[in-house]
């Protein structure tokens, strides 16, 4: 009897031959446990650890997965009713907390060097009816790479990640603790000031980076460099160019890796944006992409151009700044990621473009003729989904295609510019988010209000909540 999987034709040929070959390999490598990890909302992996023979039948049935995960804001609080008979989201299938189905695909698969004989896989999830799960997000940069590819073009990315590395001192373990949320750790920084690529402040965090590297590349992930950042203990990671999908199934894999390994090392890394320690600098996750056609870069300028990027590229660019506040939702979805915008803070407050000028929104790297022509937008927040992040760069790209968008001259002075004003706050993006048609249209209706919903609930906890700026602004004075 055919499996879930083929029942509802869920893998292409090339995948089912990948599974075959896995399944032979796990037998052969004597891999006894794997990880099926979903990539949630949040760009957080949840899932189970299955051993090696529950994991062969996983490979024709998927796996039970309670998808009620996908309407738990950040600090797993149900964002509707979960056992209403109905409620706003209008998804009957999560109505109860019925258990969905995760589909290994078995091109994500690695075996994880810090774990004796285990293997890791990213899973797309599925309700039991065989219909994709419409508040999957690896699904909705699927369905956006798909209409790129319908227009002829392809998708490169380069990832590059700020994050701190802190020496955790207090996990913070007592029951009092285990709140909603728990209480952060207590740590200490592990470098002293700030620094800024100093080869004797690198050589000090080598044993830990050297850590880093092992693993990572054992993952078979590109590492191109390991720098020394701005803040104390915050360190930059880039990666060569990858495929839009492998590019983000890559940064949740390399996202989580790095906190396991520094949990299991005595460390706590944070990709928070803005940690509240005391002289952090904020933190960002720049992103390059460009658009690929039988493999030429289409952003690539000839020689004797006016512009540093092909027609397609200036276009594309006029888009990304076009859709820069509906999209921030998308590129910066946390309260603290908008506390990165502060006067000359290298973090963007204007939809403004620039050559080499890391104020702008948007640096264009090389000039006519280079064939690694890019654009790099440095709105990203650290904690963002990255299925998110690189659809919304795709939707506002191709709109302004579409358009044929003026991105408008450069600017110099990115902060001085009388460029648009970027959403200050999660509340300014909600608003820009709900207001956009285009998103609400390439989204679909049914995500666009999801999304909405789960950052409103968010934000709203945020307004509720008596802040320590406030006690002190005002318990003695008033």
């Amino acid at each position: 009897m055919a499996g879930f999987i083929e029942r509802h034709g869920l893998w292409s040929a090339e995948q089912a031959a990948q599974a075959a070959e896995l399944a032979a390999r796990i037998k052969t490598d004597g891999i006894r446990n794997i990880r099926v990890g979903w990539g949630d909302q949040h760009g957080i992996v949840r899932g189970k650890t299955l051993t090696a023979g529950e994991f062969l039948s996983a490979l024709s049935s998927g796996k039970d997965f309670q998808l009620v995960t996908a309407i738990f804001d950040t600090t797993n609080h149900p964002i509707v009713p979960p056992f209403g008979a109905e409620n706003h989201l209008n998804i009957p299938e999560m109505i109860g907390l019925p258990d969905g189905v995760l589909v290994p695909d078995p091109a994500t698969f690695h075996v994880l060097p810090w774990v004796p004989n285990t293997g890791w896989i990213l899973a797309d999830a599925y309700f039991r009816n065989g219909k994709p799960c419409p508040l999957s997000t690896r699904q909705i940069l699927r369905d956006q790479l798909g209409k790129l590819a319908n227009d002829g073009f392809g998708m490169t990315v380069g990832l590059e990640f700020e994050f701190y590395v802190y020496k955790l001192l207090d996990p913070k373990m007592a029951p009092a603790d285990s709140g909603y949320p728990p209480s952060p750790p207590e740590v200490e920084n592990i470098a002293h000031g700030y620094q800024y690529l100093t080869e004797t402040r690198g050589d000090e965090v080598e044993p830990l980076y050297a850590m880093l590297q092992e693993n990572l590349e054992a993952l078979g992930l590109p590492l191109a460099s390991l720098e020394d950042e701005w803040g104390p203990g915050q360190c930059e990671l880039t990666f060569s160019p990858l495929p839009a999908l492998e590019a983000a199934d890559r940064a949740l894999l390399f996202r989580t890796a790095v906190k396991q390994l520094c949990r299991r090392h005595g460390y706590h890394a944070s990709f928070m944006a803005v940690p509240k320690i005391a002289n952090s600098f904020p933190s960002g996750w720049h992103m390059h992409q460009s658009l690929t056609k039988n493999g030429a870069n289409l952003f690539a300028a000839r020689e004797g151009d006016a512009s540093p990027l092909s027609a397609t590229g200036m276009a594309y660019l006029g888009g990304l700044l076009d859709h820069a506040p509906a999209t921030a939702l998308l590129t910066t979805p946390t309260i603290n990621g908008y506390k990165r915008q502060r006067p000359d803070g290298f973090a963007p407050y204007k939809a403004a473009w620039a050559q080499e000028n890391r104020g702008a929104m948007l640096r264009v790297i090389g000039d006519n003729g280079d064939s690694a022509s890019r654009i790099e937008n440095r709105i990203g927040d650290p904690a963002a989904n990255p299925y998110l992040y690189i659809a919304s760069q795709i939707i506002a790209g191709r709109a302004g295609i579409a358009a044929n968008s003026d991105p408008g001259a450069p600017v110099a002075a990115a902060y001085l510019s009388d460029r648009a004003v970027l959403p200050g706050s999660l509340g300014d993006a909600l608003t820009a988010f709900a207001g956009s048609e285009i998103l609400k249209s390439e989204l679909g209706e049914s995500f666009h209000h999801y999304f909405h919903s789960l950052k409103q609930f968010e934000w709203n906890r945020f307004l509720s909540a008596v802040t320590d700026w406030e006690h002190q602004e005002y318990f003695e004075m008033f």
